[in-house]
């Protein structure tokens, strides 16, 4: 690919990883971790289920 000969691969993968680093990142921080609980407040009072086989 002669377009991309004056851009350093090296630089381009270094963009991409930085780019996908504070992509997840940012999911990670943005979750609403108080959610989690409740849910699992919910999950816990519901009946247990029994199962016949």
């Amino acid at each position: 690919m002669p377009q991309m000969a004056p851009l350093s691969w090296l630089n381009l993968f270094i963009f991409f990883i930085t780019v996908f680093l504070i992509f997840n990142s940012l999911n990670y921080f943005y979750f609403n971790k108080s959610s989690i609980s409740q849910d699992q407040k919910k999950i816990k009072t519901q009946k247990k289920i029994t199962w016949k086989w």
